[in-house]
């Protein structure tokens, strides 16, 4: 709304198409307005974080899984460690891929998936990817990753959500990483 002029419902349209055509409002952003990335993600990640609960549950599923387990976000690294810590589980992370070590190339660009891959040693014939976002698992798959989605009832989440690049569905992340988890 405020930086282009437009009020709400113009301005929620034309977020929700770019980031259809570009995979994140930003790059919409950056592409059509040239916006400056940093001051992007300094503004909409600054957001109230009290309705985040902590998670005991799900740290203490964490702490059970064994293996490297990093972030691979969109987001910036700063929104990722709010997060994960008002979440109580950060320390669970040996790193976070952000959206600007992918130079603000967004997920699921199959390029980006290699930069992550590279940065942290990571073996994709042995190793799973969450997302909430089912096309994003088409790469993570091709590249021979077990894939999880985590499965909501919006539109831009389950596009993509039809084909084999799907190996597992969750409706509740704690839930099965508790049933995985199990000592």
């Amino acid at each position: 709304m405020q930086a282009l002029g437009l009020g709400w419902d113009d301005a929620h349209k034309k977020q929700k198409s770019f980031f259809r055509e570009y995979g994140t409002s930003m790059r919409g952003m950056m592409t059509m307005h040239g916006t400056s990335p940093d001051e992007y993600l300094e503004y909409v990640h600054d957001i109230d974080l009290s309705p985040v609960p902590f998670a005991p549950a799900l740290d203490a599923a964490l702490a059970r899984l064994p293996g490297r387990k990093v972030i691979f976000t969109n987001g910036s690294t700063k929104h990722a460690e709010n997060v994960t810590r008002k979440l109580g589980i950060l320390q669970h992370f040996d790193g976070i891929f952000d959206i600007v070590d992918s130079q603000f190339t967004p997920k699921p660009d199959f390029a980006v998936y290699e930069k992550m891959i590279a940065a942290f040693k990571i073996d994709p014939n042995t190793s799973v990817m969450v997302e909430d976002m089912a096309k994003n698992l088409i790469p993570a798959a091709a590249l021979g990753m077990t894939t999880v989605w985590v499965r909501t009832d919006t539109d831009w989440a389950t596009e993509g959500s039809e084909g084999e690049h799907i190996h597992h569905i969750v409706d509740d992340l704690t839930a099965w990483l508790e049933q995985i988890s199990v000592q």
